[in-house]
This record gives structure tokens, sequence and C-alpha cells, in this order.
């Protein structure tokens, strides 16, 4: 068994007997003939003892064989029919143990099966029923002349139907898509009701409760409209209109709230919307709930449309015009919506749930557990561990040398030790200062990491290097000062008269130098200052000034934000300069072959002064053009250029951009948003600091309102009457995405503007689609000329990547206009499913809470019928609230075993982590391998 990589076993499920089902035109599909169903499952067990599901696929019957054993005769007929033989393996344990995993397969895919099929049939008879139902009473009304009898006759029809069709499943997932209180909320009943009693005890008056505390009484703070609506039903149900409640009747209101019954919870529901208690719901009050609705889940556009979506509720609820719906007809609504969203949902997640069920049959030993995490963790990190060791070794190695030399000099009968440690921490600093230099040479790490160098060093951690080097020299600092001023040079001082004779005076002079001496000589003064410089440097330099977390007062404020960061580093430049006066100007050396701080600085120094020189003629020689400017919903200026003929780039890089109406030093990195194929260059820049601001404000006063038919808030082209601002650009970098052609799939996770390093290998995934569709067609085309032409010219090497999952999470509705023509574009183009997109709206209740439901129905049906999602305004869906990020790794693991999966972040650290820890956790589960990269700037 352990011989080979993998081992698949074949068999059959248990046999179902089928039952004969009378076809009829309501349920299309049923089968009419009674027969045996089998399912084939395939699994693979690993050499480390994982199961790993393959497929589970019907099979005919008589693939296999049907053994008589003994027990198969004991069953009765009610009870599980005959279990198929498996071939017999070489020991009992095994045959054991895949009889349990048999068990456990065929009673998912038993469920799962029927599961189907029944939504099949709801899914057929909701969309075709209705339709043909009218019809019918139509051509009644037409012979017996009374059309309104005639569509009650058919209300009443589609009411009895409905009914019949309603399940208990159906209504436990209806169920979970009326929800008054947020999953966020205390799972515990009692304790969500002890939450709500100290809320009221904080907001009561005289004993009561009154109507405009209720919202956050119960939790609805941010909803507060919707809570008064619901208060307002809630009341109406007991025939009263009241502006306050006792304790008691809170209770009341909550029970009926948290009610666990589907016809409680829709009822209340239909009542928020049903205000003039006829038990009926026109039009306008479903417009009415609409606006609620987007109001309390902030969706502005859906408030100007609510008129337009209220009679696409009315005409597929009301086909017979009778102008009111009814609450069945609100209930057949949701079990619409979900089965609309269960039919359109990939059917890999039969195999997701199999596959993670199969995992906990066979669990490892503590000791191989262990061990198999620790070889997954040099298998992910054996280049930064490689890098980062010969780092620390150098360092060691460094200080070794400097401490055991400086122990044979005079000096060290008189300093002793803290002289020793001064002076290995300085050997240190040296070889840090020049080192830190060179993962900020971009244009050099963006040429070595196309280079076979690029799989030995991991380049994408340039930034992170830097830090960590910027963090040793701090330690270095700490070190060789402190030991300085605390240690060696109170020890100098206070050394005797024939001491310092005869081990100091060559270096120090013939009178003893006083602690003042010492600090305000040449070296003391270039020491103090490199000090102060580099605290001023590292500190603006850390998250919380960058960032501008920290929050100063007025006129300390400017020591916050990327300018004050910018600026800061500068410092640098004179930093060096006193480090090398620094180096020459030694106590304790005099020989000029033995000061060896030029030496370190040499060659890093010339590195990144002659990238920046490169980098000011480049930028100087690479003029643009601006064709279009559009400001968009969120603060997001869009900028169209011309490409300069010489600027090439890869998909996923960067380029610098300079504004010399904002700043005539400032470079800012922004990623590249259009293709490599775009005969233009884009970005897209939200506004988030000081420069952005100010470039954002400089562009604004050149655009015009957009014309009909154009996007954006504000818009300019070159027809605009003003003159358009002068802008410079320096580039391409690289960055981690520019390797997504490595990988057989890829997964791009952007969080809001993190989307754009993505938009751009979208769209050269869509024009290498586009080109291979049209490569074959010219191959069949040219394979008529079969001897005409022998020679064949050159191919393209073939595209790695077969599938991109793009899932972009934002906080703002108007987000998607950003990209709106890129995800129609590849909606439309990409017929063969290469590219599958998934928006999350953030600011959306989730898919369940009652607060969306009504959205979740309106998106369902309008997307069912015109194909758009009323979010986004694209072809794309849009979910609500925020991904699972575990379904959807497992989803990909399930779905492309044995692939290597890209996964690339742009956007908060804090999630990140996440989509790294579960990389790590999903590596040591199956044969699936997730490599997680994060985009630096």
């Amino acid at each position: 068994m352990r011989g080979s990589a993998s081992h698949q076993r074949r068999w059959a499920s248990d046999t179902v007997p089928g039952r004969a089902v009378v076809s009829s035109a309501s349920s299309p599909g049923t089968e009419s003939n009674s027969a045996e169903e089998y399912v084939e499952v395939t699994i693979d067990l690993q050499d480390d003892d994982t199961i790993v599901l393959r497929s589970v696929e019907p099979a005919p019957p008589h693939v296999f064989s049907i053994e008589d054993g003994a027990g198969a005769g004991s069953e009765t007929p009610s009870s599980a029919s005959p279990s198929p033989s498996i071939k017999r393996s070489s020991s009992n344990k095994l045959r054991h143990f895949s009889q349990e995993l048999k068990a456990e397969a065929v009673a998912k895919a038993k469920q799962f099966s029927q599961e189907l099929k029944a939504e099949l049939r709801r899914f057929s008879w909701s969309h075709g029923q209705a339709s043909r139902v009218l019809s019918a009473s139509t051509s009644s009304s037409a012979q017996n002349g009374n059309g309104f009898d005639s569509a009650l006759a058919a209300r009443a029809l589609r009411k009895q139907r409905a009914q019949l069709d309603r399940t208990r499943s159906g209504a436990q997932k209806a169920l979970r898509g009326l929800r008054f209180i947020s999953n966020s909320s205390k799972t515990n009943g009692v304790d969500a009701w002890n939450e709500v009693q100290s809320n009221f005890n904080k907001l009561a008056k005289g004993g009561f409760l009154y109507r405009a505390d209720f919202a956050q009484c119960i939790g609805m703070r941010d909803s507060k409209e919707f809570a008064l609506e619901l208060f307002d039903a809630l009341s109406r149900r007991r025939r009263l209109k009241v502006d306050k409640i006792s304790r008691e009747e809170l209770y009341e209101y909550w029970s009926q709230i948290t009610d666990q019954s589907f016809d409680s919870r829709l009822q209340i529901f239909f009542d928020m919307v049903d205000k003039n208690e006829d038990g009926r719901i026109a039009e306008e009050e479903v417009k009415e709930i609409i606006m609620l609705s987007a109001s309390a889940n902030k969706l502005s556009r859906l408030k100007e449309q609510a008129e337009e979506y209220a009679a696409l509720i009315m005409e597929e609820l009301d086909p017979e015009g009778l102008g009111y719906i009814e609450l069945w007809q609100l209930e057949t609504l949701l079990l619409q919506k979900d089965t609309y969203l269960n039919y359109s949902q990939a059917l890999s997640y039969t195999s997701q749930a199999l596959s993670q069920n199969l995992q906990g049959l066979r669990k490892k030993n503590r000791i191989k557990r262990m061990s198999t995490e620790f070889v997954y963790y040099l298998q992910e990190n054996w280049r930064r561990l490689w890098v980062l060791s010969l780092w620390i070794l150098i360092m060691i190695g460094l200080f070794t040398w400097k401490f055991f030399q400086y122990k044979h000099k005079d000096a060290f009968h008189v300093m002793g030790y803290c002289l020793l440690t001064a002076k290995g921490a300085a050997e240190t600093l040296k070889f840090n200062m020049a080192l830190i230099l060179l993962p900020v040479c971009r244009n050099t790490i963006t040429w070595l990491r196309s280079t076979r160098l690029g799989f030995f060093v991991p380049f994408d951690d340039n930034i992170n290097f830097h830090k960590t080097i910027a963090a040793a020299i701090v330690v270095g600092v700490i070190l060789h000062v402190g030991n300085h001023l605390a240690c060696d040079f109170p020890r100098l001082i206070s050394s005797s008269e024939n001491d310092y004779h005869r081990y100091l005076s060559s270096s120090f002079g013939k009178h003893k130098p006083t602690y003042w001496d010492l600090v305000k000589g040449a070296e003391g003064i270039t020491g103090i200052l490199m000090v102060i410089f580099m605290a001023i440097a590292f500190i603006l330099a850390t998250r919380w000034f960058r960032r501008n977390l920290i929050k100063l007062p007025k006129p300390f404020d400017r020591l916050t934000g990327f300018n004050a960061f910018w600026y800061s580093h500068h410092l640098f430049v004179i930093v060096y300069i006193l480090l090398i006066v620094h180096g020459i100007l030694l106590f304790l050396v005099h020989k000029w072959y033995l000061k060896t701080t030029w030496m370190y600085l040499a060659v890093p120094v010339l590195a990144y002064a002659g990238e920046r020189t490169l980098r000011f003629f480049r930028s100087g020689f690479s003029t643009v053009r601006l064709l279009k400017v559009a400001i968009y919903p969120g603060n997001v200026l869009t900028l169209q250029m011309s490409r300069p003929p010489q600027f090439r780039y890869k998909s996923g890089q960067y380029m610098f951009v300079q504004c010399p109406a904002v700043s005539p030093f400032e470079w800012h990195p922004f990623s590249i948003t259009s293709a490599p194929g775009d005969d233009y260059l884009s970005v897209h820049i939200r506004q988030l600091g000081d420069w952005t601001q100010e470039l954002k404000r400089v562009f604004s006063e050149a655009c015009e309102p957009p014309v009909a038919g154009k996007s954006g808030l504000l818009r300019a082209d070159e027809t605009t009457k003003k003159s358009l601002p002068k802008l410079l650009i320096d580039g391409p970098y690289g960055a981690p995405a520019q390797d997504y052609r490595n990988y057989d799939v890829l997964l791009l996770v952007g969080l809001g503007i993190g989307a754009t390093p993505f938009i751009s290998i979208l769209k050269d995934l869509l024009n290498n689609i586009v080109k291979q569709e049209e490569q074959a067609v010219n191959n069949s085309v040219g394979s008529n000329d079969s001897n005409t032409n022998r020679v064949s010219p050159k191919r393209k090497k073939a595209l790695k990547t077969t599938n991109a999952y793009f899932y972009w999470v934002t906080r703002e509705q108007g987000s998607f206009d950003w990209f709106k023509g890129v995800m129609n574009e590849v909606a439309e183009l990409d017929q063969r499913g290469v590219i599958e997109m998934h928006n999350y709206l953030t600011s959306v209740y989730e898919e369940g809470d009652a607060r969306s439901a009504l959205i979740t129905m309106v998106q369902a049906l309008n997307h069912a019928k015109n194909g758009v999602d009323i979010v986004s305004g694209t072809r794309v869906r849009t979910h609500f609230a925020r991904p699972n990020w575990k379904k959807v790794l497992s989803k990909l693991s399930s779905k492309h075993c044995n692939a290597r999966i890209g996964v690339f972040y742009c956007g908060a650290p804090v999630l990140a982590k996440e989509l790294s820890k579960l990389c790590y956790e999903f590596n040591q589960k199956g044969s699936t391998k997730f490599e997680f990269h994060k985009e630096h700037f």
C-alpha cells in the first residue's frame, strides 16, 4: 500500500431502489421507470494517511457484482438495500475502513441526490407553472367572458400548488432568510434577552421604553428606521398604536422577533409591509419596504430604482394582474429566491462536503503530525530561512571577528569588554547600513526577479527585509552607543595615570581627556547627530505615524502622514555622510586601509545613487499625455494616459506617479490597471492621504460633469476646455502578482482599492482567451491548406493558468463603478468560464438577515430576468457581508485536486494573516497546494 504516491479504490454505493414516478407537465425531468441507482466514489489514500476524495459519480449497475454475503439477506425490505462487494484487500483492517468510508459517502450522496431532485422540481415549477396556469385561465376567461373571476381562480390554483409544493426543508431554508436578530448577537437566547434587559434599564424612562429607543434596545442601532417599522408592525398586531412599552410588552415583542417558527417570522415581515392591515400588499407598499431596506443597507441607488423593482416583484407574483399580493405569495418568493441561489451554486460543494467529512475518519499520531507540519514549514519558507540564516551568520561572524581583534589591543586592559561589544556592534552596523539600501533598489530587484535567482531569493519580501535590517540597526546602535557612553568612556576617564599612559596615550594623546572632551570631539558629534537623525526617520516610518493612526494637535500634525515619512527618510543622505566621516576619525585605528566603513558602503551607495539617477532621467523621457480623467464614488480618481513606446510591463506590476502641480519631489506607487495588450496606461488612485487628497483637488478643477452615457461623477478628456495638469511616470516595477502565469489556478483577493493590481491580470487573461479563440479559428481554416506551407510560425508558449477566481470585497456600492466595464467584458467574452468573479458588499447585512431579505429577493428576480445585478449594475452577482474564506479555499481544494494555486492578496494586513494561515492549513490536508503572496509597495 505504501509503495506508491496514491492508491485509488473504487466501489459502488448501496443500491437505492427508485420508485415509479408519474410524469406530468408540472414536473418535467422526473423518471417514470423503476431502476436501481448506483454511485461510484473514487478516493486517494496518500502516503501520509490522508484521504482525498476524487469524485462521486452515478454508475450503471452492471459495472459491479452484487455479492450475497452474510448479513445481506437479513435486512428487511424497508431497510437499506443489499451492499455491493468490494474487492478483497490484503488486510481486514483496510476492508473495515473502506466499509465505514463507503457508508459515510453513500449517506451524503443519497442525501444530496434527494435534495437536488427536489430543488430541480421546485425550480422548474416556479419558473413555468405561473405562465401555464395564467395562459389556461386567460383562454378560459375569453370563453366565459368573466376575466376577474378567472384571475381569482388562477390565483387560487397557484396558491393550492404552492401549498402542496411547500416542504419542511424549503421552509427551513427560507427561515434562514428571515432573521431579525443578526448572527453576531449572542447565540444563547437567555443571554441575548439579558442584554436587551440591560439596555432597557439604561434607556427606560419612568419604567417605559419609548419608540425612539427601541432600535438601540434590541441591537438595531444602525437600522433605526427598520426597527421603528418593526415596532409599529408588532404594535398593530396587538391592535394598538403606542409610543412606549413596558418591560413585559418588550419581552412579548422580543419573543415574537426571535420566534423560531417560519410562519411567525413571515407574518411579522408581511405585517411590516401591510401597513393598512387589509391582508394585501399593493405595489406602493412594496416600494416603501424596498426603500426602507435600501436605507438600512446604505444602498442609495437602490432607493432611486425602488419603483422599478416593486413593479418587477408585482409582475412575478401577480401575473393575474389583480394589483395586490398575499402572504402565501411572499412565501413563494422567499422559496424561489433560495431555490435560485442554490440552483446556480456550483456542484463542487457536494464533493467539498464529502471530502471534509472523510478527512476525520483517520487521524495521524502526534509525532507524525508535528513532523509533517515541520516539513511543510520548510517547504514554504526555505527561501526566507536561508537568506535570514546567511544574514545572521554574517553578522555573528563580523561581531566575533571584531570582538577578538580588539581583545588583543592595549585599550582592552582599560576599557574591558565594553569596548569589545561596542566595536563588534559597530562592525555589524557598517554591514547593515550598506545592506539596507539593496532591498529598495527597485529597478535591480525587478530585473533580478525575472532571472533564475528569483527561484532562490524571495524578492517579494524586499520591503519586509528592509524593515528587518532597520530593526537590527536599532539594536546595533543601542549596543554601540550605549557601551561607549555608559561603559568604556567612564572607564577611560577613571583609569589611573599609569594605565592611561601605558595603554591609551598613543590613541587619545598625552593628556587624559574628560568625558565632555570625548563627547564634543568630531567622533562624538558625528555619532550623536547620526543617532538623532536615524531616530527621527525610524519613528516617522512606523505605521502609527505613516498611516496617520496618531492624531497630533496642530502644528504637530505635520509629523504624521506619508509626507513626513518621505521627507524624513531623506535625512539618511546626511546620515551616510556623517557615517563616512565617523568611520575615518576613529580613536583606536590609524592606518587608512583598516578604516573599512567606506569599503562597506561604496558599492551599495553607488548602486542606489545610480537607481535614483536612472529614475530621474527616465521619468523625464517618459512624458505622457492624459487621455481621460474620471472621479468615481468613494473618492477614486482614474487616470488614463498615453503609453510611452519604451514602457513595457507585465500585469500585476506598478509604477510611480508624480504630479508637479501637487509636489515636484514626491513620487507615489500605484498598480497599473491596464493590460499589456492595451495601447494606453491607467491607474486608479483612492484618496487616502494628504498627497492624494491634493491630487484629486487639482484634477477636480479641470474636470466637468459627464455627458449622457459617460461614467464618473466628474470627467475630463482631450476635448475638455480646461488644460489638464502635467503628469510624470516612472517604472514599471516588479510585484508578486506579475508571476501569476506560473500557477495552474489563481485566487485573486482585493479589498477596496486593493483590487487594482488584479484588474490588469483579469484583462490580460481575457485578452489571452480571445486570442486563443481566434487562433483556434485560424488553425481550423489553415488546416485546409495541408501541403502548401509546411513551415509553421513559432508558436507562443501556451498559458499555464486554467482558471482564475476574483474576490472583491468593498464597503461602498459606488465602488463597483470603478471596474464595471471590465467585469461586464469578462462576463460577456469568457464563454468557457475561465474567470469566475465574486463581488462582496460589506455594508449590506448578511444573507439571511430580514433587513436584506427583500433586497436578496429582488436581486434574484432581476438577475434571472435581465442578467444584471441590482447592486453592482454588472452581470456579476453581488454577495452580502464578508466571504467565508475557509469555504472558498475548501471549494478550490476539492475542485482543483493536485493543482498549484497562487493566492494573491492586496489589502489590510489583518486578512493577510487569515489567508496565510488558511493556506498553511489546507496545504497539510490534501494534494492541492496554495502559495500565498501579499502586495508590498
